[in-house]
């Protein structure tokens, strides 16, 4: 529960439990700390991805419902551009890389710049997949402080890296509720509400079962 005014709740975690069992409770548990009803609510903003691709269409099916039964708008955040917000200073390379398997990384480069008085966060190289050594080597010789965010460095955090880049501290290499609701808030404060009928997932990249599935099956075509 958040506005441009405070974080009214949030509630995090990392353990054994999926987003099914988990997250309608939690969603109900935050309105309840923040004493807030669900009519009174204004918008639900969800992480779109990329990132686990079951969990992300849990939690895009229940932004949806809510979106749809409350009739209130409804915003897709990219979870790399939610981590960048874990970091509102300028003058600083946010690098969010997120675990895309076989050594690969999902990753967008971001900064902030001050505008109006206000931050405003500018993507700065686009989202894509690339080897995850090879993109920590190619920040080498930066002029300004790098600082690696997400989940592709948790084990490898005892690594050496090029100078001037920095390893996040560990609450904040994982997206949180509270960056989703900021960048959710930004957009919505834009009029970039998304159709809760046609918001998909972000996965850039098929599933595991998909490319098995395809393997298997154009193997038995081929006979």
């Amino acid at each position: 529960m958040i506005s441009e005014e405070r974080v009214a709740a949030e509630i995090s975690m990392q353990g054994a439990l999926t987003h099914s069992e988990t997250l309608m409770p939690h969603i109900e548990t935050a309105l309840r700390m923040a004493r807030v009803k669900k009519d009174e609510l204004a918008g639900v903003a969800v992480s779109i991805g990329p990132g686990s691709f079951t969990g992300l269409r849990i939690g895009l099916a229940a932004a949806k419902m809510m979106s749809y039964a409350l009739r209130i708008p409804m915003v897709g955040v990219p979870t790399l551009e939610a981590l960048a917000y874990h970091c509102m200073w300028e003058g600083v390379r946010l690098v969010p890389m997120m675990d895309a398997q076989k050594g690969n990384v999902y990753t967008e480069e971001f900064a902030w710049t001050w505008e109006s008085g206000k931050p405003v966060l500018h993507s700065v190289c686009p989202l894509r997949i690339l080897p995850r050594d090879a993109l920590v080597a190619s920040l080498a010789g930066t002029e300004k402080t790098v600082l690696l965010m997400g989940d592709a460095m948790q084990k490898a955090a005892d690594e050496p890296l090029p100078a001037g880049v920095r390893l996040a501290p560990i609450h904040m290499r994982m997206p949180c509720a509270a960056c989703v609701g900021l960048a959710g808030l930004a957009r919505l404060a834009r009029d970039a509400a998304d159709d809760a009928m046609t918001l998909e997932p972000l996965y850039l990249r098929r599933s595991e079962a998909e490319v098995l599935w395809e393997k298997r099956h154009g193997a038995e075509q081929a006979v």
